[in-house]
């Protein structure tokens, strides 16, 4: 990864124009705002299902609770969904976009460009890599949570339908999954007008209900969650690990930024998103105040009986879109960890022949699959897994607010002060959510922490891993100068054909032609030194993609440069060469490419449980010939063994 020096703005000023251009000029149209709702607001939409049902039962008396308790939560979740969702992401993080991209690998990336030594490069790095690995976590329990909680509707219609939820909801969630192969693109165009729907009936509900109880308003003054706070302290404190819930999904409007732009993700949540999620919580406040025995379902009983089944139809149907939008964010982060050199080479196929961003990764598919399937076999219900769910959000949001201060403070020059003024506030809220969340490990919260550090085990160790790799090739390859100024007087035969060598170190001699040279004698008439370059920006202009250096007769060093959503295509950026004067015959090249064979140093510089974790996901890394999408009938493949 390459950065660029941190430009400094003038306090208080927006990114730099252009970094979101591709968005600027788009009109605001229905159909803008309806990709939004459904791909954005698809996982904080389903929230009312279970956010403020989990938050009561920690006060409920005999299956009720009191006046001012219910005004209290109620009182919480409202002003939870002001700071941290409108204040935090809708107003400054939209702010901080990498190239017009959001999210917190994309946030790390921009923070890394403000680093001013290895060693703060690295601590940012973990950060991201922190925030990363609990997305994933959320990633999986996501989808278990929230069709789990819109198929339990089933028990309100009639407790009969109880033992048909398990199996019902694995349907669903197993089918969600082995579909995914096939694209979002065709299911996409139903995501938008589902979820306005979904959006305006819960809003419709929770209206009506507060139209019988007006009283329930007087939730939005913040007086009555101090009060709440003041009264219960420690209990408080708890309750704050379920009424995070209901902000669950504030981190899809910064990693979505890049799909839709910030001004129409600002425009749907001020507009229509935030108003029916404020009208079913106040609804659903009204309703428990006025029949306290609707705290086992407060949701579906807001609706009348007759419109309680549709309701868990129109709910099933929104807990997919939600699932939906967080497996498509997992596949996203999942192949920027591997373009930013987190993660080993992994399946990446396009099911889209025109939008990038529409892949599909096999190998991320079936272990989210598998995680969901096991957390619905353990936990069984909704309750249970509300537990497990907050500890991944809110790490993801501590992760953004720690990054959020360097970027704001280094990357658009605010004053410390001031960055720290805005964001401490709200990372210490962060901190809140989290720390009242780590109370629930022995519930539950243990799953997300335990997936999050296997995680980073991997990431740290393929990091490492590949650092120490690169290190011990350039001490043991000989530097490409060097080897080219005396190739005159070596009298090597060149022999027709063109030879593309792979190679990550642009600099020194690749492993792969010492050995052809050591064992074929033969150089080809067209030799080309390719190297691909990850940088810390989502998408490489065209004009930067390719670099070309001729270095001797017949001799070339290409540099492809791609961004952290894009995927490597070697061939046709080769052939794309002819514009430049070099004609690149596919039919005619050979790709010669090292295989590492990693043995334990004499002094090695890793654990031996890393050695080993490093061994094995290098031995199950994608095949550089499928994931450059090199023709494996034209590739030559030659061992080498490495010391580590």
């Amino acid at each position: 990864m390459r950065g660029s020096h941190p430009q400094v703005l003038p306090a208080l000023t927006p990114p730099p124009p252009g970094t979101d251009e591709a968005h600027r000029g788009r009109a605001l149209t229905p159909a803008l705002l309806l990709g939004v709702l459904g791909v954005v607001y698809g996982d904080i939409g389903t929230s009312p299902l279970y956010a403020l049902k989990t938050a009561a039962a920690h006060f409920a008396h005999d299956g009720a609770v009191e006046r001012w308790e219910i005004i209290g939560l109620l009182s919480l979740i409202l002003w939870s969904l002001i700071l941290t969702v409108t204040v935090k992401y809708v107003v400054f993080m939209l702010r901080a976009d990498n190239r017009g991209e959001g999210g917190v690998m994309a946030l790390m990336a921009l923070a890394q460009r403000t680093a001013r030594s290895e060693r703060g490069r690295q601590a940012i790095a973990l950060i991201g890599m922190a925030g990363a690995c609990l997305f994933f976590g959320d990633g999986i329990i996501t989808p278990a949570i929230s069709v789990l909680s819109a198929v339990e509707g089933l028990k309100v219609i009639s407790p009969a339908f109880e033992v048909a939820v398990i199996p019902l909801s694995l349907g669903i969630l197993v089918a969600l999954f082995l579909v995914q192969y096939r694209g979002t693109g065709a299911m996409g165009r139903y995501f938008g007008p589902v979820t306005a729907i979904w959006f305006a009936v819960i809003g419709l509900l929770g209206l009506i209900e507060t139209l019988r109880h007006p009283s329930i308003l007087v939730a939005f003054s913040p007086h009555y969650a101090i009060e709440f706070c003041l009264h219960y302290r420690i209990a408080a404190f708890v309750a704050m690990g379920s009424v995070v819930l209901a902000v669950t999904g504030a981190e899809a409007l910064y990693a979505d930024m890049g799909h839709f732009g910030a001004r129409p993700i600002r425009v749907a949540w001020i507009a229509f998103v935030l108003p029916a999620l404020a009208l079913n919580y106040l609804g659903q406040g009204a309703l428990l105040l006025s029949e306290p025995g609707a705290l086992e379902s407060p949701f579906f009983l807001l609706a009348p009986e007759w419109f309680r089944l549709p309701l868990v139809v129109l709910a099933t149907a929104a807990t997919i879109i939600a699932s939906q939008a967080m497996i498509s964010g997992a596949y996203s982060i999942a192949r920027q960890c591997v373009q930013l050199g987190f993660l080993p080479r992994l399946v990446v196929r396009h099911t889209s022949e025109t939008e990038e961003g529409q892949i599909y990764l096999p190998q991320v598919n079936a272990a989210m699959l598998i995680g969901v399937v096991i957390l619905v076999l353990e936990f069984r219900n909704s309750d249970s897994l509300a537990a497990a769910y907050g500890i991944a959000v809110t790490g993801t949001f501590v992760a953004t607010s720690c990054l959020a201060i360097i970027v704001f403070h280094r990357r658009f020059g605010w004053p410390l002060p001031l960055a720290a003024a805005v964001f401490g506030p709200l990372l210490a809220l962060d901190l809140v959510f989290f720390a009242s969340n780590v109370l629930k490990v022995p519930q539950g919260g243990y799953v997300p922490l335990v997936l999050g550090l296997a995680l980073m085990a991997l990431m740290t160790t393929w990091y490492r891993g590949r650092q120490l790799l690169f290190a011990r090739f350039r001490q043991d390859s000989l530097p490409l100068k060097s080897y080219l100024a005396r190739l005159p007087q070596s009298r090597t035969v060149r022999v027709p054909g063109i030879a593309v060598f792979m190679t990550s170190q642009a600099d020194y001699l690749p492993g792969a032609l010492l050995h052809n040279l050591k064992h074929n004698k033969v150089l080809h008439e067209r030799v080309m030194f390719v190297t691909v370059l990850n940088e810390d920006i989502p998408q490489m202009p065209p004009e930067r993609r390719r670099t070309v250096e001729e270095l001797g007769p017949g001799i070339y060093r290409v540099t492809l440069r791609y961004g952290f959503q894009e995927s490597p295509h070697i061939p046709r950026e080769l052939e794309s060469l002819g514009a430049q004067g070099i004609a690149f015959d596919p039919m005619q090249a050979s790709y010669f490419l090292g295989r590492e064979t990693l043995v334990q140093a004499a002094v090695p510089k890793m654990s031996r449980w890393r050695q080993w974790l490093f061994t094995l996901m290098s031995r199950n890394a994608v095949p550089a010939t499928e994931f450059f999408r090199i023709p494996s009938d034209r590739v030559v493949e030659l061992g080498v063994r490495v010391a580590i």
